[in-house]
């Protein structure tokens, strides 16, 4: 079973990306609050972040690409803590449908945000 962990948070990295690259056109009300106010084209940055996730959680899955998809995620988990931050500056609190206590948006970008680094840094390397 050890074995097989690599290629199961491998496929499931590459997965939660789709999936969360997809939601971006699902349910964009709920990114767009995330994008902070000094961003300008706030459909257009949850829209493009939304391509980026789909084509590097399937180029996660893709030998032949997959170093390049991880460095994608990478990047993009790079680029999106100024929306962690805006989003603990203000509290956990954006919107009716998004608000949570606000050590929530803390663990979120202490906790969550630095496990998904790791993640899609050490997948870089399973063949």
């Amino acid at each position: 079973m050890k074995k097989y962990l690599p290629k199961i948070a491998l496929y499931l990295l590459g997965t939660f990306f789709i999936l969360g690259g997809a939601n971006h056109f699902i349910n964009p009300d709920f990114y767009l609050p995330l994008i902070p106010d000094y961003i300008s084209y706030h459909s257009f940055f949850n829209y493009a972040s939304g391509v980026g996730e789909l084509l590097a959680g399937i180029a996660v899955l893709i030998p032949s690409t997959r170093k390049l998809g991880c460095n994608a995620i990478l990047f993009l988990l790079i680029a999106f803590l100024p929306a962690h931050i805006y989003f603990i500056q203000k509290g956990g609190c954006l919107s009716d449908s998004l608000c949570v206590p606000a050590w929530i948006a803390w663990v979120r970008l202490i906790v969550i945000h630095p496990i998904l680094i790791y993640w899609a840094y050490k997948c870089r390397t399973i063949k």
